[in-house]
């Protein structure tokens, strides 16, 4: 039996008027699926798929702009022609929702009591005592450690994954049976991420309730549907079950969304990932590249780089914390050193100092002999061209008041790149077609930009300045899986003609097998283990690494 029904569902949204018309954008083109109770139903697809829409239509918690039409049964009730009471009621009652970014999701001046206990008061008319009680057994429930003391907790105050447990936690609170989980595991490193695909799964079977969960990693979907809806601008492209859509599939672009991601499991990876648009129109994978020079001369070279924060610690005293212990690595030109650990193991804190962006607390970064952290600030200055930086967050690391114009040319006037602006322009332009972009992008803002367009404008910024070696904190991480494709394929590329050496941070060890020559795994600040790239995986040495590997997601496993 059907707990919610969906039928010819559409959304658009009001954009304006146009001569007198009103111009309307749809996202939704008519699609229909059911979710049958005590079931995990998946919507997948790229950015701008619909899923989201989708799926915020439930409830309608989409902008006033919006415009629904269809059908969306809930246990025999059009949610479509609910009242706004009768709405209100519904949620977190009897439908509540999970979302990607827990620090947005969660109020920033409330504790966590009392946002989890704000739900039990409303819906359920419980005393604030019983509430608290309730809500200390939550956080139990989704494996909070401590948790009468997390709640007086706020959420600045915790981990990522501990985020994460707590909007489950309110989510659960009202028993629903139904919850929408909007890419609950994105942004998270994969032993977090697996933590997190665990207790849904525990949590769905101990309160007998449905999940519809939406994602763009098949991987992950791999693992806790029992359906599959796959979604492509605004349409179903193929439904079916989890067994057919990884075993059989029969829509080009659901082989397309398979064949996209790079594999932790694979022998060999292929040299260039295929995209979307390869795959439907029938390429073959590239499978050789560009060989690497085993002894190509080492460009950058890390001795004992130690980090520590201080804080302080009574009236006068101050306590370390040491967020970097003493870590050693050798890149060589043309090469690519991959940093891989959980949250808190000190790899972005390794890819900051390395650029001073922290100030070391001891050890050495020689580039071509000379040391790094005892230059003056002019010699610095002029350093810091040869060394550049690609952040996880392109919409943050792009100034939203410049054009991409001003973003591309502003570093080449400070170091003085170009004899003149036309010069400048014309360099700014030829890079831009380097990272798949054209000459229109020139005048544009970065909100008129995907994710995946900003991040090749980022790399495009970088490039102005011809460095030698390129640091990647996490800078595909939270693309699709066919935009990070392009974007693996383009660093790849710029690499064979440029010789750029990479430092790539990520907690993605698949995306790590697929660009890295050698991966340095970090744990609590500290190199646990060091190897060439396949031997590592193939057979990690340390406990450490073996759980990292089992926490990646594989997809669909028959039984």
């Amino acid at each position: 039996m059907s707990l919610l029904s969906i039928q010819d569902l559409k959304v658009s949204f009001r954009m304006g008027r146009h001569n007198g018309e009103i111009q309307r954008t749809q996202a939704v083109k008519g699609i229909s699926f059911d979710v049958p109770e005590n079931t995990t139903v998946a919507l997948v697809g790229e950015s701008g798929s619909g899923k989201s829409v989708t799926a915020m239509s439930i409830l309608n918690l989409l902008p006033d702009n919006a415009e629904r039409e269809g059908r969306i049964e809930f246990q025999g009730r059009d949610l479509l022609r609910a009242s706004l009471r009768d709405l209100q009621a519904i949620r977190g009652r009897e439908i509540a929702c999970v979302f990607q970014d827990p620090m947005s999701s969660l109020n920033p001046v409330f504790s966590v009591a009392e946002q989890i206990m704000e739900p039990l008061v409303k819906h359920l008319g419980m005393g604030r005592r019983q509430a608290l009680a309730r809500a200390e057994e939550l956080l139990n429930e989704v494996g909070i450690p401590e948790p009468k003391r997390r709640l007086s907790a706020y959420p600045h105050e915790l981990s990522g994954g501990q985020q994460q447990r707590v909007m489950i936690a309110v989510a659960l609170a009202c028993s629903p049976k139904l919850l929408i989980a909007d890419e609950p595991t994105t942004a998270l490193d994969v032993t977090i991420q697996r933590q997190v695909m665990d207790l849904l799964a525990r949590l769905k079977e101990s309160h007998r309730m449905s999940l519809l969960f939406i994602s763009h990693d098949l991987g992950v979907v791999g693992e806790v549907a029992d359906h599959v809806v796959v979604m492509r601008h605004g349409q179903v492209r193929e439904q079916a079950p989890v067994a057919a859509i990884f075993g059989n599939p029969q829509d080009d672009y659901t082989k397309a969304l398979l064949a996209c991601r790079p594999s932790i499991d694979a022998q060999n990876n292929p040299a260039r990932l295929m995209v979307i648009d390869d795959h439907i129109a029938g390429r073959a994978a590239q499978q050789t590249g560009k060989a690497k020079d085993p002894n190509a001369p080492v460009v950058l070279e890390a001795k004992g780089l130690k980090k520590s924060f201080f804080f302080k610690a009574g009236l006068f005293g101050r306590r370390e914390f040491p967020a970097v212990r003493g870590v050693d690595f050798q890149l060589r030109k043309g090469h690519t050193l991959g940093i891989v650990g959980e949250s808190g193991s000190g790899k972005t804190t390794t890819g900051l100092t390395l650029l001073r962006l922290h100030e070391p607390t001891g050890g050495q970064v020689l580039f071509e002999g000379r040391d790094l952290l005892t230059m003056n600030g002019a010699e610095w200055q002029k350093m810091r061209r040869r060394i550049q930086i690609v952040f996880q967050n392109p919409y943050a690391s792009l100034n939203p008041r410049f054009t991409i114009g001003q973003t591309l040319l502003e570093p080449m006037e400070i170091h003085g790149i170009g004899a003149n602006t036309a010069e400048r322009a014309a360099r700014a332009s030829e890079l831009l077609k380097k990272v798949g972009l054209d000459d229109s992008a020139l005048h544009k803002y970065p909100h008129e930009f995907s994710g995946g367009q900003r991040q090749r404008v980022a790399i495009a910024r970088c490039l102005t300045l011809q460095p030698e070696v390129l640091v990647l904190d996490e800078a595909v991480s939270a693309l699709d899986v066919s935009v990070q494709a392009q974007v693996l394929n383009l660093l790849k590329d710029l690499q064979d003609e440029f010789g750029l050496s990479y430092v790539f941070i990520s907690h993605d060890l698949a995306v790590v097998r697929f660009i890295a020559d050698e991966v340095l795994v970090m744990q609590n600040g500290a190199v646990v283990e060091q190897n060439e790239t396949r031997s590592l995986l193939a057979a990690p040495q340390q406990d450490y690494t073996r759980r990292l590997l089992g926490a990646v997601p594989r997809g669909y496993q028959p039984a």
